[in-house]
């Protein structure tokens, strides 16, 4: 079965749709940390500022560039990943996306040509083309020659432009839109100011909720986007998969999920593939709700608890309430930092130290260093799930792993999954729609 695909006990139906057309940019770069974010929010602001309806996406498995791209949009952003969710399942998505929008930009991950599913794979699958996001700031001439191989590099890449950023003036940019080659065009630029740019910590971008000036951040990169052109770029059409209707297997399930400050790493795909299942979805917060929502199964997933040791241990009624839901025998999934808040202690990188649930016997101290990243796929005895990884801490538990996930590069580490009872336990962040049948069985009571 191909990932995303629906086994045939869940197909009820299927239905083919005329293709549709919106005009789409795919914002790319030729390595992390140009500028990429940045650049697509002020775009987005813009185009929505003019009135249009701009949708955004954000290519890979990362939770944080899209709570900053929804800010400058104003509307739901999604992930589109090749391998964890499938071809079929992308195009989906960038389909219904198309059918009410102006305006589709996709953010890249990495650099432009990077991963074994990079971002210039998903531009050509979907004929999108490419504006590359270049750091100007310590080149000259050379900033053509770097143009030059990304325009070039791979055969039938569709390629618009390239966009200068971090730029010195105008000066500075007349330089390198000067040094582009024949048929490589210029499309602006932005200076490096500090008032506009995006804060960030160990993981990526701080969350959106905790930049308090954030709009008004978006805003002036939007004021200042220096000579660009910011007309729409040419439609792209999208054809749409057939429509496969899910059998619902969660009917009636209500399920608890976490969502603050602590847990806020959720793929929208996520809970509107349990919605499609038939659950009803609950939200609570674990720092400052001291009761548990009544459910049939509870969903932690990652975030930050170790930047709010001292609340989440001192809320006793909460974890109170989280033992009695698993000594009932009722699912939990719990993933990275929900796991870390299942443990017997979580330390942080200052050596602070905090009990926690106390569900899964074991510590995890944080540490500066990166200790796993990557795309990992999972055989859990309910089916395979893909997901990845991404995370700073050391783990001890003394539980023997019901599985280990499978890095999707050659020489990846793999990730322990634990199992108590009903609860579910990993590292990896895992991306429901890649098994939704698997899916349904881990929340089923």
């Amino acid at each position: 079965m191909s990932v995303g695909a629906l086994p045939p006990s869940m197909a009820a139906a299927t239905l083919v749709r005329p293709d549709t057309s919106c005009p789409a940019l795919f914002i790319a770069a030729p390595a992390s940390g140009q500028g990429k974010t940045t650049v697509t929010c002020a775009l987005a602001h813009h185009h929505r500022n003019q009135g249009r309806k701009v949708r955004v996406f954000k290519a890979g498995p990362d939770f944080l560039d899209p709570m900053i791209l929804e800010r400058a949009s104003g509307n739901p952003v999604y992930q589109l990943d090749l391998w964890m969710g499938g071809e079929a399942h992308c195009r989906q998505l960038l389909y219904e996306a198309a059918g009410d929008a102006d305006l589709i930009l996709i953010e890249g991950v990495m650099g432009l040509f990077d991963g074994e599913r990079s971002s210039a794979d998903l531009a050509m699958l979907f004929d999108i083309p490419v504006l590359a996001v270049i750091d100007g700031s310590a080149m000259a001439q050379t900033f053509g020659a770097v143009a030059h191989g990304l325009a070039t590099y791979r055969a039938g890449l569709p390629f618009a432009g390239v966009f200068a950023n971090y730029v010195a003036g105008e000066h500075h940019y007349q330089m390198l839109a000067e040094s582009l080659p024949p048929g490589v065009t210029a499309f602006g630029w932005l200076a490096r100011d500090a008032d506009i740019a995006l804060p960030e910590r160990h993981l990526g971008l701080i969350q959106a909720a905790e930049i308090a000036d954030l709009d008004a951040r978006i805003a002036r990169a939007a004021a200042a986007l220096n000579g660009a052109n910011i007309t729409l770029p040419p439609p792209a059409t999208f054809s749409a998969p057939a429509i496969e209707t899910m059998t619902p297997l969660l009917q009636g399930v209500r399920i608890a999920v976490a969502q603050d400050a602590a847990f806020a790493f959720l793929y929208r795909a996520n809970l509107e593939l349990l919605t499609a299942l038939g659950a009803t979805l609950v939200f609570f917060s674990p720092l400052d709700d001291d009761t548990l929502l009544s459910a049939d199964a509870l969903y932690l997933p990652g975030g930050y608890p170790e930047l709010h040791l001292d609340r989440l241990a001192a809320n006793e009624k909460m974890l109170t309430a989280i033992r009695a839901h698993h000594a009932e025998g009722r699912p939990i999934v719990a993933e990275c930092g929900g796991m870390l808040y299942l443990l017997e202690s979580l330390t942080d990188t200052e050596g602070q130290y905090a009990s926690m649930a106390g569900l899964l016997p074991g510590k995890a101290i944080m540490q500066s260093r990166l200790a796993n990243l990557g795309l990992h796929h999972a055989p859990l005895p309910e089916g395979e799930l893909r997901g990845h990884t991404f995370h700073y801490s050391r783990m001890e538990c003394g539980l023997e792993p019901v599985a280990c996930s499978v890095s999707a590069r050659h020489h990846g580490t793999p990730e322990p999954i634990y199992r108590r009872q009903r609860l579910t336990a990993s590292y990896l962040h895992f991306y429901f729609p890649s098994n939704p049948a698997a899916t349904a069985q881990l929340f089923l009571p």
